[in-house]
């Protein structure tokens, strides 16, 4: 069931009755937003599957960012650093540690850190059933937010996490109605203004001045995908929603001390949404934000399990479910792999420039390099059992440093590889799923893998095995940043537990 709600209406109350919110297009969008922010964290019921859903994408994403930061990348250690400049005793912590510093300085730190490896959690924006197919990519890089909010405010961990199910509901929802990809807009705005409204509401500030904080945020600071072109890639590609959080915290904060930024932004005639999308008046779409129950855009968010471009995981699932089979192992066995997929995974990872990648930000969208990385380290697996193959062929932070990024073994696995546009009957697949094939061609005769839909980590995934794949990934991380004894695992899984004063050592080593 859905329920109508204008927030133009006189009292600007909520119906707090049904499992969604809607804010139809003909509304003051961005005030909407804003009062469903505020209200969502008094009322709101997500059900248990949803909260433990949302854990879960948390607890991948920290151990991505902690496991980042042991390694020294570059992006988030001058962020860290930085964010160490700005000291604040009532502020936000760092990963792995206890200093607390200014909101936003934690946030672009923490942020840029989860989302390095390209290795937490994605979504596709594709709600069919309902209509809501823009189909704009997203990952679940926001979660800094709620918790440097909750830290600031005394919150606990509870709130924490029902914070982070409203981040993500937000973005998600977004990403279902307005493809930002189109105009070559870098998705990360969809989530900047979720962290704007969940902010501000964990901060006590009324659905006014998060109606300004977003209207500021997209008049100021609409971010192009140039942060993703070039043939190797930069660090402005992993920092992307990092800075344009630390930019959305910003705005939320100037609005909570009296900046009147642009009101009711969606229907601006002005703004990027009707540039790109002219209506007469209106937004250029409806949106429906979830408020109790199980339906919430989490449930649609894919998992990683392993660093790769989610793109790329139908091709791992079908050599990993092909190759449990002991023969296809023996040296010398497999001649070719002919791998097919959509668009656009065929443009962005199948880019003939990435045939040779030089650093680990081109290599992990790169499909041949995944692949053939993939390979070598499948082929030297004893295991007969296609998950606990995946366990032993994941990739991790070492599959892409200087080393393996030259390893000949490697190289001579890509030089066999050939990647095709799957063309029309891929294409119509997705982003219902990852529509992909592997042909492994042997000496006289060629296994295939048949159409891959669902890989492991899918949402549409039943699952089967995926606890054991992904708590492999997270002890791996977590041995990376130093954590042999799983005490930052036991600690993120009790999130819903913490108290506010053990909230603010929810990082630390």
């Amino acid at each position: 069931m859905t329920q109508r709600f204008s927030p133009d209406t006189a009292d600007g109350t909520l119906p707090f009755v049904n499992s969604f919110r809607e804010l139809p297009r003909d509304t003051n969008q961005a005030r909407g937003i804003g009062e469903y922010a505020v209200e969502f964290l008094k009322q709101a019921s997500p059900s248990p599957s949803v909260l433990e859903r949302t854990q879960m994408f948390f607890t991948d994403a920290v151990l991505c960012g902690l496991s980042a930061l042991a390694e020294k990348t570059n992006a988030p250690t001058i962020l860290a650093a930085e964010a160490r400049e700005y000291l604040d005793p009532n502020g936000a912590t760092l990963l792995g540690s206890v200093d607390r510093v200014k909101a936003e300085k934690a946030i672009v730190a923490n942020g840029s850190a989860v989302r390095e490896w390209d290795s937490n959690g994605t979504n596709f924006g594709y709600r069919p059933d309902r209509g809501w197919t823009a189909g704009e990519f997203g990952h679940n890089d926001f979660y800094s937010v709620p918790v440097a909010a909750a830290q600031e405010s005394g919150l606990d961990g509870a709130t924490a996490l029902l914070g982070m199910v409203m981040v993500d509901e937000i973005r998600g929802r977004l990403a279902e109605v307005f493809s930002l990809k189109s105009y070559r807009i870098d998705h990360v705005v969809h989530g900047a203004i979720a962290s704007a409204a969940t902010y501000g509401a964990l901060r006590g500030a009324t659905a006014e001045q998060i109606e300004f904080a977003i209207g500021m945020f997209v008049a100021h600071h609409i971010p192009w995908r140039a942060i993703r072109a070039g043939k190797q890639l930069s660090d402005s590609k992993g920092a992307s929603a990092a800075i344009s959080t630390e930019a959305a915290v910003l705005c939320m904060k100037r609005a909570m001390r009296g900046f009147i930024g642009p009101a009711d932004i969606f229907r601006n005639p002005e703004s990027m949404f009707r540039q790109f999308q002219p209506t007469s008046g209106d937004s250029p779409f409806d949106l429906s934000l979830g408020w109790s129950g199980d339906d919430f855009a989490i449930q649609g968010m894919h998992l990683k399990l392993g660093l790769y471009e989610h793109q790329s995981a139908g091709a791992i699932q079908a050599v990993i479910s092909m190759l449990a089979d002991p023969a296809l192992r023996q040296p010398g066995a497999i001649e070719r792999i002919i791998i097919r997929a959509y668009e656009p995974a065929f443009s962005i990872i199948g880019d003939p420039a990435k045939r040779n990648p030089k650093t680990r930000q081109s290599a992990d969208h790169s499909m041949a390099y995944i692949v053939a990385r993939t390979l070598k380290k499948a082929v030297a697996s004893d295991q007969n059992e296609w998950w606990k193959l995946w366990e032993d062929a994941m990739l991790l932070p070492e599959d892409y440093d200087d080393v393996a990024l030259q390893d000949p073994e490697t190289r001579a696995w890509m030089e066999k590889i050939e990647f095709q546009h799957g063309g029309p009957e891929y294409d119509a697949r997705y982003p219902e799923g990852i529509p992909t094939s592997v042909d492994l061609v042997l000496k006289d005769h060629t296994e295939s893998s048949g159409l891959v839909m669902f890989p492991l980590g899918h949402a549409r995934n039943d699952g089967a095995h995926l606890p054991e794949v992904l708590e492999t990934k997270w002890r791996r991380l977590g041995e990376i940043a130093g954590d042999a004894n799983g005490t930052y695992l036991r600690r993120l899984s009790g999130l819903p537990q913490l108290s506010a004063e053990e909230l603010l050592g929810l990082y630390s080593q």
